[in-house]
């Protein structure tokens, strides 16, 4: 069955909790980077020939060296980054909010689906959303959105990249419009000027894409007359909250935009569930001004449905944990399937991958013991606990905590069962799903509706709001996550995940 065209205007390129997109193009290949927040590995890779079909390549920030756990709070970790080529090796700066001491932090290589470099840190930059740009010269500008001596705003300086240090003090350089927030600050030379790309208004329904120019990239800087140039807000447009852009040239000489946006869903004041997300809008330049056009690009998005029965080696690079390492947590069996096991690190203990779409259906199939969850976060999160021969479904919703149904399963089903064609021996089927909400009233209706069942047996069905990035707040988006439960062995033999 072919999948349906659609516009990137309102399907995003990479779906689910892909935010702050920064992008930059390297012949006929184009780079894409993310943050990530507690998640580790940190700052997904991915790669394009045509910036529509992306595959991903890695995580850059693969080592605990380059990503400083810190405090592992959630909605900490991997701020918003800048990924940039520069004679002849890739450079990515970011902001660990984790790790107080780091400043900013830059990683480079010469192949992005390779082993990125050790960090310089650059203690002196406080704040979030990095930038790189050389002039013709080969200096190097930091640019960023901190403090510097008490003062807050959007921050310039020549940095010295083998130490880490600024030449010369830091300096305030264009700050916006005056909505608030002026952040993300990205820095380009085009046409002979130096243009400064900003996001303003919030990540919220108040964001927006503002622009200024100058001739040196310290300024003093000319504000576009037709700025916001990127918003949706008090429209009543499917995609909302678009923002935090990154521009490139591209192999044919036109120019084009990522940036990020949410699909709300639900009554008002509607509710996304998936994060933000990665957009894609074509870019034309009018009297020395970028003009958007977010109807340029029409694709076939990619299949997001994978079976994975982690016959590999090692784990792919979707598998990520929050504030823990994926080596600490799952082991590959030789025959296939993983041990899990807690950390004992003090972190949720999970091997969790992105929810990418709105309707869909996952399965975890265990043998002894083990559990499976949809979260924003620690604190919002239903899942399924298989112990001592019983799956109990609970929730967990700020400070509440509830125990919603358990069925007994004895050591699983019976031997020769199937699910979906797949014989499953005497292992227990561990299955989440979001489907359409059925509401009671106007106001009950949500995004969508999760049911978990075991083996078939539904045990619960809960009002997705409570998943929600309006009830959660944070940065991140839904996560599905396997952990160990129980005194039993936790193994985990197949993971299975669905578009609906």
């Amino acid at each position: 069955m072919s999948r349906p065209t659609v516009s990137a205007a309102e399907y995003p390129i990479v779906p689910g909790f892909h935010p702050d997109p920064t992008v930059c193009r390297v012949g006929e290949d184009y780079y894409l980077a993310h943050s990530s927040f507690e998640y580790f590995p940190g700052a997904p890779v991915f790669h394009s020939r045509d910036l529509v079909s992306w595959t991903r390549i890695g995580n850059i920030l693969d080592r605990r060296g380059q990503f400083l756990r810190g405090d592992g709070r959630p909605s900490g970790g991997i701020y918003g980054s800048t990924l940039r080529h520069h004679d002849g090796r890739f450079y990515f700066v970011t902001t660990n909010v984790g790790d107080a001491g780091s400043g900013q932090t830059i990683v480079s290589t010469e192949d992005p689906a390779g082993v990125w470099s050790d960090p310089v840190f650059v203690p002196e930059a406080v704040g979030i959303d990095p930038d790189l740009a050389w002039d013709e010269d080969g200096t190097c500008y930091l640019t960023w959105t901190g403090a510097v001596n008490g003062e807050n705003g959007v921050w310039q300086g020549r940095l010295d990249m083998k130490t880490g240090t600024f030449e010369a003090p830091p300096y305030l350089v264009w700050q916006g419009t005056g909505l608030a927030h002026p952040e993300a600050p990205h820095l380009y030379r085009i046409g002979g000027r130096w243009y400064l790309l900003l996001a303003e208004g919030g990540t919220e329904r108040g964001h927006a894409v503002t622009i200024a120019r100058a001739d040196r990239p310290e300024g003093p800087y000319e504000a576009c007359p037709h700025n916001p140039v990127l918003t949706h807000r008090s429209t009543p447009h499917p995609v909302q909250n678009t923002g935090h852009a990154d521009l490139v040239e591209t192999a044919d000489g036109g120019w084009a935009a990522v940036y990020l946006a949410v699909r709300p869903g639900g009554f008002t004041p509607s509710f996304h569930v998936l994060g933000r997300e990665t957009f894609l809008a074509g870019v034309d330049w009018v009297d020395g001004w970028p003009v958007v056009d977010e109807n340029r690009y029409e694709f076939t998005p990619d299949d997001t449905a994978f079976e994975d029965d982690f016959t590999a080696p090692s784990l792919g690079p979707r598998w990520v944990s929050p504030s823990s390492e994926p080596a600490k947590i799952a082991s590959p069996r030789p025959e296939g399937g993983l041990d899990l096991r807690e950390p004992g690190d003090g972190s949720p203990g999970l091997l969790c991958t992105r929810v990418t779409d709105l309707r869909w259906e996952a399965e975890a199939v265990f043998s002894g013991s083990g559990r499976f969850e949809v979260r924003i976060d620690d604190r919002h999160r239903y899942g399924l606990v298989f112990a001592d021969g019983t799956v109990r479904a609970e929730a967990r919703i700020g400070g509440v905590r509830a125990d919603l149904g358990a069925a007994a399963v004895g050591s699983g089903t019976a031997e020769g069962s199937t699910v979906d064609g797949h014989a499953i021996g005497g292992d227990v089927v561990l299955r989440l799903a979001a489907v359409e909400c059925e509401a009671e009233t106007m106001t009950a209706y949500g995004p969508d509706d999760i049911v978990l069942s075991v083996n078939g047996t539904e045990l619960a069905r809960l009002d997705g709001r409570y998943l929600s990035t309006e009830v959660a707040a944070g940065f991140t988006g839904r996560m599905l996550g396997v952990g160990a439960a129980g005194s039993e062995p936790s193994v985990l033999h197949r993971f299975r995940y669905t578009p609906g």
